[in-house]
């Protein structure tokens, strides 16, 4: 049995794409596999899933030699099972930026394109068997591809990300403004996390200037709720990034509405990142970025020491 699966803190599109192409390996292709997650849905992907009735994957906690492995929406390393190097990884399916490191047995088809969204290139490698997914499967592309562009704000959607959703919404008969109200709200509820939860909730390794990176968003319609937790966030941060094997903790909480990013500064090396990066003055423990939406596009690549 092939295992498809994401990176680690599953969001919307690490929990919707393993799930969408494990049907199309099993009931397309006719090889049989299955979604597995790396650890639980954050509250919009498990919204999505109870939305269009899809089972919760099973959550793994490593691969072994011999295992049969689909990758998507990573392919770095650092955000898959420690023994994905002695598994048989067998394709790629990404949107990121390549990371390198990933070993594998034979060739293999690795797909890596400068779209928003994993399950828009999904649905381009189905071709015409797209038309043969069912509702479900329909829901958690849309609901993967309105996450990930956060309904066509953020500057990583492209026209054809955009195009496919409204195709999907029209097929599905789904208002899309509604329906992302829907979801931006689920995943605005976070009062069930702690502190530490939080920061893990959707973050990315990184390295800069000699120094270890967690570089954490949250994407929010209630930043206020976020911002309250401020202090106990930056307590928080130590401890999480000494467990976590980093130096430091970057939090960008995204205002979907607003479309801007406020960035927590818990010490001096922080402001001078954001100022360096971001060209603004830092003057107290937090500052607002106008416009920045994307860690992809907008924050990973312009950080700077």
């Amino acid at each position: 049995m092939i295992q498809v699966f994401g990176h680690k803190a599953p969001d919307t599109d690490s929990t919707g794409s393993p799930i969408i192409w494990a049907w199309y390996l099993s009931d397309v292709r006719k090889t049989p596999a299955k979604a597995v997650l790396q650890g639980a849905p954050n509250t919009e992907a498990a919204w999505m899933l109870k939305h269009w009735g899809l089972e919760t994957p099973e959550i793994i906690a490593d691969v072994a030699a011999g295992d049969q492995c689909v990758v998507v929406d990573t392919n770095n390393v650092a955000e898959l099972p420690a023994g994905i190097n002695e598994a048989e990884v067998i394709e790629i399916i990404d949107h990121h930026l390549l990371a390198g490191g990933l070993k594998t047995r034979t060739p293999i088809n690795v797909t890596i394109r400068p779209l928003a969204c994993t399950a828009t290139i999904m649905h381009d490698l189905m071709g015409a068997d797209a038309d043969r997914m069912p509702r479900g499967i329909k829901g958690a592309m849309l609901t993967c591809i309105l996450s990930d562009t956060l309904e066509f704000r953020s500057p990583t959607t492209t026209p054809h990300d955009r195009a496919l959703a409204e195709k999907l919404a029209k097929d599905l008969g789904v208002s899309i403004p509604s329906f992302a109200a829907e979801m931006f709200a689920a995943k605005s509820d976070v009062s069930a996390f702690a502190e530490d939860a939080l920061l893990r909730m959707d973050s990315k390794e990184y390295e800069l200037g000699g120094k270890q990176l967690r570089v954490s968003v949250l994407e929010t319609t209630a930043p206020h709720v976020l911002l309250a937790r401020k202090d106990a966030l930056m307590a928080a941060m130590p401890d999480v990034a000494k467990a976590d094997g980093a130096d430091e903790v970057l939090l960008f909480i995204v205002d979907i509405l607003n479309e801007q990013a406020t960035l927590l500064v818990p010490n001096p090396w922080v402001a001078q990142v954001a100022e360096k990066s971001f060209g603004v003055p830092v003057s107290g423990d937090t500052v607002v970025l106008p416009g920045v939406m994307s860690r992809k596009k907008q924050i990973i690549p312009v950080l700077a020491a």
